[in-house]
């Protein structure tokens, strides 16, 4: 993350993301597939470290081995060619993007961390502070209810941050600047594509 000053002189927190170059590895069409798709890739590997079938995939389309593959849903298949490639050239300032990506991953935590629990009483004595307590429903029925908060694995989910504005784009780099932050760690893989949910911010 890293920030920048408006020209009315407001700070406001940016995230850098690094967009492709992506090249597309296959085109999937109605007549072959069934449905219109293409498939695009991230971050060249090295070729010991793919798989033959996968290294007559991208022979196939004349890329190298990419260590990362996503399919997306097109409605016309035929604007697309294979080894066509995507970059932050697509993005223009003004847009508004959806972010999605792995959440940061946080263990094994308890019930106060993870789902906000208020906890014991804080007084000196009471030997009761973050523990689960009492977990009865009170009615006698002796079980607990399907959705009841407890303590287990936390994050690594799939998240989406939904509307975040393009403030800046460095074609030249390969970068987009957001405003705000995005779900998962420094240097995870994250995709954006055009909001589903547009409103003012």
């Amino acid at each position: 993350m890293t920030q920048m000053f408006t020209e009315d002189g407001r700070v406001i927190p940016l995230t850098a993301i690094e967009v492709g170059p992506c090249p597309i590895t296959q085109v999937k069409t109605q007549e072959t597939d069934g449905y219109t798709a293409i498939q695009i890739g991230f971050d060249q590997k090295k070729e010991v470290r793919t798989p033959k079938p996968m290294k007559g995939h991208f022979a196939k389309a004349n890329v190298a081995p990419l260590r990362v593959l996503k399919e997306i849903r097109v409605a016309d298949a035929a604007e697309f060619a294979v080894g066509q490639e995507l970059n932050a050239s697509l993005f223009e300032e003004g847009d508004h993007v959806d972010v999605s990506s792995k959440s940061k991953g946080r263990g094994f935590q308890g019930g106060i961390r993870r789902h906000g629990w208020g906890g014991g009483r804080k007084t000196h004595g009471s030997m009761f502070h973050r523990a689960i307590g009492s977990l009865g429903p009170g009615t006698g029925i002796g079980r607990i209810f399907k959705g009841k908060t407890l303590p287990g694995h936390m994050g690594h989910e799939n998240v989406t941050i939904r509307n975040l504005k393009v403030v800046k784009v460095d074609a030249e780099n390969g970068l987009i600047f957001v405003h705000g932050g995005i779900p998962g760690p420094s240097g995870a893989v994250v995709y954006v594509k055009q909001t589903t949910k547009n409103y003012k911010k």
